[in-house]
């Protein structure tokens, strides 16, 4: 299990021959199929480097990871299938892999070779899902992965006698740190050599028994001793006391880290953003163009990309933390909750996937069996804290929380930054059971089975590749969506220009760089958008500047700390100051409170609760409409996600009022 690449099952169907149908520009096309944690998607970043590319099977948001091995002048397609115990149906998504095994995807290629990916120090039960691999007669091969942890606990395979007794190729490799691979490279390479599996496993559940373990006596297997030293820390991890303290320990720590270790390269970034920024604007003489590529571009997305040390930051704990094995374990610790509360562990999984982005964590929901589950989770998980509200949060939370808030060894930033995601995980939970509750009052939950990986050191290979995907994907999207968008705010806050007439009416001497641009922004397109919705908003303390911020983060919630920082920058081109310092410095400038300074702690409280909740992302939407079949649901999330938003602010900007002495 991994939260950045979360697993699925795939599912049996009957075979229908084989055919070729590698590309006229390949050698041959592999797929890779396995159990989750057996190593195999080590083992696809290991054949394929960075040459991969992650997409959807057309027409089916499920994850498809595929790669080209280039290798004794031959070029090969590598396909990463989704983890699977069995080729037997349980879920939607199951079905994908034969779909693709059988070649019925429109726009994929059959392979035409398998490669078995089996953990050695569970050989026994991986050989059920061999088993069902034979039975198609197709070229395969396998691969063992953690033979080193099945030596060091005793455990003894000879690989030789388990081809012989198979009847096709079997190499061993150590997936995590490369070791076989050169070998497996050159065994691929003879994939047209591979003959037909012989043998043809029986179906029966008593006779695949009586088959494995002749398979496996054969091969001279005996099963590896538990491991002492994984027990021990087992017994604390997975105790349903001690295992929560420390999950929540590890989450306070992981917060502390995002603001005291990024805080040194972000203030750099910052930096070089406003002084490329400042040299943009004197090197364009006209003042519009020179807005445009100083505000709207980098300006924009310097915003964004500010928060880029976070980001890094975030995955690489993430990454490690996954590497070494406890995120698997926090997922099974878990479970316990969630079924208390009628789900199941998987919802979980979904849950955790959704820490990253929510999309990934939508698509996680097909491997939940029952579909008012997986609908129940769906409606939930948006709600989990992702990368994206990062940007938001270390906005707010700096302008909220001083910079000396310190509570001995731990920061008040932090600390409130541990709360926004303790309150994210907690709200889709709940979210998920209370939509379970209303559409199935059966109660019923079916069983969550994960296989706990061994304990390991991370290596820096892995650990980069799952922190760098991520981090790559932030990154495109800042110079993508972001940058669109924040060209479009500029354009709707920038333009029309006004003329030398309609400034002398207003009384704004046209040589005050500052006085027009203040001037421009409040009778912009995005300032009559912003304004029509004060009515809604401003019970929350909103105005309507920050009303367009609302409106950019539909976009992608990054986009509303860009939008506000380019509101911030065009009404004083001159003022280098950082971007929460310039919001600080806003005024109403209009209605009762007009003068009374905006970014006050209870608007700030009701801005952080606000995107804590709402749904501010049409990414998510759309998957959520491909996912449930319909705009049913998306619907209902949206909607509900809304008002909550809304209400959770109204209710935080009421209590913080009240507990300043009725101020603003």
């Amino acid at each position: 299990m991994s939260i950045l690449d979360p697993s699925c099952h795939p599912s049996n169907a009957p075979n229908q021959g084989h055919t070729a149908s590698a590309t006229a520009s390949a050698d041959g096309t592999i797929a890779l199929i396995g159990a989750p944690n057996c190593g195999k998607t080590s083992l696809f970043n290991h054949l394929t480097g960075l040459r991969a590319k992650t997409g959807n099977y057309p027409g089916v948001t499920v994850t498809r990871s595929v790669g080209t091995l280039n290798v004794a002048g031959k070029r090969f397609l590598v396909e990463d299938l989704p983890g699977s115990y069995s080729l037997t149906p349980m879920s939607p998504d199951e079905q994908v892999v034969t779909d693709v095994l059988d070649g019925r995807i429109e726009g994929v290629d059959r392979p035409d070779a398998l490669l078995v990916v089996a953990d050695a120090t569970t050989l026994r039960r991986s050989l059920v899902l061999l088993a069902e691999v034979l039975r198609r007669h197709e070229p395969t091969a396998l691969v063992l992965t953690m033979t080193d942890e099945l030596r060091r606990r005793g455990g003894s395979l000879d690989a030789a006698a388990l081809s012989r007794a198979l009847g096709i190729p079997v190499i061993t490799v150590i997936a995590n740190r490369g070791i076989g691979v050169p070998e497996l490279r050159r065994l691929i390479t003879e994939w047209e050599r591979w003959s037909e599996p012989p043998l043809d496993p029986p179906s029966d559940a008593s006779e695949l028994s009586g088959w494995t373990e002749s398979i496996l006596q054969a091969a001279g297997y005996s099963s590896p001793a538990p491991d002492p030293h994984t027990e021990r820390i087992d017994s604390v991890l997975l105790h349903p006391l001690w295992g929560t303290i420390v999950f929540f320990a590890t989450m306070f720590v992981f917060f502390q880290a995002l603001f005291t270790w990024a805080a040194p390269v972000q203030d750099l970034i910052e930096t070089g953003f406003s002084t490329l920024s400042g040299a943009a604007r004197d090197a364009i003489p006209d003042p519009t163009w020179g807005g445009l590529v100083a505000d709207g571009i980098i300006g924009g997305v310097g915003a964004v990309l500010v928060f880029l040390p976070q980001i890094l930051l975030m995955y690489l704990l993430l990454a490690v933390l996954d590497s070494v094995g406890y995120m698997a374990r926090a997922a099974f610790l878990m479970d316990r909750i969630m079924s208390g509360a009628g789900l199941e562990g998987r919802a979980f999984v979904a849950v955790l996937s959704s820490f990253a982005c929510a999309i990934p964590g939508i698509m996680a929901t097909r491997t939940i069996p029952s579909s008012r589950d997986r609908i129940a989770t769906m409606l939930g998980v948006p709600l989990a804290t992702c990368s994206a509200r990062l940007p938001v949060y270390l906005l707010l939370v700096g302008m909220l929380v001083p910079e000396d808030a310190w509570f001995g060894p731990v920061s008040g930033r932090g600390l409130v930054m541990f709360g926004m995601y303790l309150l994210g995980g907690i709200s889709a939970l709940v979210a998920a059971w209370a939509v379970k509750k209303i559409t199935d009052r059966s109660g019923h939950v079916l069983p969550f089975y994960m296989e706990l990986p061994p304990y390991r050191f991370p290596t820096s290979r892995s650990v980069g590749i799952a922190m760098w995907e991520p981090t790559k994907a932030f990154v495109r999207k800042a110079g993508t969506i972001v940058l669109v968008a924040t060209i479009a705010i500029w354009a709707l806050t920038n333009l029309p220009v006004p003329s030398s007439a309609q400034l002398a009416e207003a009384g704004v001497d046209a040589s005050d760089e500052a006085a027009v641009a203040q001037y421009t922004i409040e009778h912009s397109p995005a300032a009559a958008i912003g304004k029509a919705m004060e009515p809604v908003f401003a019970p929350l303390g909103f105005d309507w500047r920050v009303n367009i911020a609302i409106v950019g983060s539909l976009a992608a919630r990054e986009v509303a700390v860009s939008t506000l920082g380019q509101i911030a920058s065009a009404g004083d081109p001159e003022d280098e100051s950082s971007v929460a310092e310039q919001l600080q410095t806003w005024a109403y400038t209009d209605g009762p409170r007009a003068g009374e300074p905006v970014f006050t702690a209870a608007t700030v409280t009701a801005m952080l609760l606000f995107f804590a909740f709402a749904l501010q992302c049409m990414s998510t939407v759309a998957v959520m409409r491909r996912e449930s079949g319909g705009w049913k649901w998306p619907g209902i999330a949206f909607t509900y996600m809304l008002v909550l938003g809304w209400t959770a602010g109204f209710l935080g900007h009421t209590v913080v009022t009240w507990m300043s002495g009725g101020g603003r």
